[in-house]
């Protein structure tokens, strides 16, 4: 059951929470220059393709990893910076709305399930990786359609479920596992075989992607490529995968962290793999599941940590956790607040946060 508190408990979280970091970045920094302090890696890239498209910056060297990024977050800066000059601004202002529709869309996702709504946005927000939500990054902007879609395919409204998830598909190839994780939702929850064809929607966006890139340089899996080219990310064996990365954790200086980061996160991730089976969520199994092979068969381990942020049931699962056993919730934050606040000093101080 979704109640009216909902939305407004998760409205409050969310601009709290955004208040809290806005004073904590703020000390040290002069109010003119803060903005600037947010371009940061990968929202510089979104910046460059918002700014000059794929083919990037006229007056740099080409940069093979831009077909990596989706156009979803760089179309939605376009449209604000109609009105706002700044581009970094463009992108904060994005992660804002698109974040707050995000929350909302948790908590009433999280009561539907029978858990407590504003947990289960906490729990998002206080997790050390919640900073890739303020920032102009694309997670914001993906569960914005993400959650939404899920939570109407569970109120069985196929046709609003598959538009939301093209949305998402516009924004991540996350989009794509969404895809296949709503098409295990439909048959296991034994829909009609008339709505089927809306399953196919939520993929139109990548074929679309694909055949623009394909347009431009013959490659259908540009997207793909790019990654490889961008920062090594080949296939390799699990094994392979978690030893390359133990090996850089346990060498020495500020990479060696965030390898360590890693890690821990694949500790996670694996951990909630086994509870999504044990409790027979195949949909949400696929949907996780499919995001954790493809991160833990790279070369190397590589923002694990923040891909937990898109994984919506784990958050659902906790609002769960803590409506059975609230001191759940303190604990948590007694751990991961503090985590949280450390990924947030060392995004803006330029250091790789995840």
């Amino acid at each position: 059951m979704i109640t009216r508190s909902a939305d407004r408990d998760a409205t409050l979280l969310w601009f709290a929470s955004r208040g809290g970091l806005l004073v904590a970045t703020l000390l040290g920094v002069a109010l003119h220059d803060y903005v600037g302090t947010w371009r940061k890696w990968d929202a510089g890239l979104f910046i460059t393709i918002a700014e000059h498209g794929y083919d990037g910056d006229p007056g740099r060297p080409p940069d093979a990893g831009l077909p990596a990024f989706f156009p979803g977050l760089p179309l939605a800066m376009r449209v604000i910076h109609l009105v706002v000059p700044d581009w970094t601004a463009c992108g904060l202002i994005v992660s804002l709305v698109a974040g707050l529709v995000a929350v909302v869309a948790l908590a009433r996702l999280t009561e539907w399930e029978g858990g407590s709504g504003w947990a289960a946005v906490a729990g998002l927000l206080l997790f050390p990786m919640a900073v890739f939500l303020v920032a102009g990054y694309s997670e914001a902007l993906f569960l914005a359609f993400a959650i939404p879609a899920w939570l109407a395919a569970r109120q069985g409204r196929w046709p609003l479920a598959a538009a939301l998830a093209a949305g998402a598909s516009c924004v991540r190839i996350t989009g794509l596992f969404l895809s296949v994780a709503l098409i295990v939702e439909f048959l296991t929850s034994r829909q009609p075989l008339r709505r089927a064809p809306w399953l196919l929607v939520p993929f139109l966006p990548l074929v679309a992607y694909s055949f623009f890139h394909y347009s431009r340089s013959g490659d259908w899996l540009a997207w793909k490529h790019a990654q490889e080219a961008g920062w090594g990310r080949q296939m390799v064996w699990p094994w392979q995968a978690w030893s390359t990365t133990w090996q850089s954790a346990m060498g020495a200086g500020d990479f060696a962290v965030a390898f360590r980061m890693e890690l821990a996160g694949a500790v996670v991730a694996v951990a909630a793999l086994v509870w999504l089976l044990v409790m027979r969520r195949w949909s949400e199994l696929v949907y996780t599941g499919l995001q954790a092979g493809a991160l833990m068969t790279s070369a190397y381990y590589l923002s694990i940590p923040r891909s937990l942020l898109l994984w919506f049931p784990l958050w659902v699962a906790f609002g769960r956790l803590v409506s059975r056993y609230p001191w759940v919730l303190v604990v948590y934050a007694l751990v991961s607040g503090p985590l949280m606040l450390l990924d947030v000093v060392r995004f803006l101080s330029g250091a790789w946060a995840g």
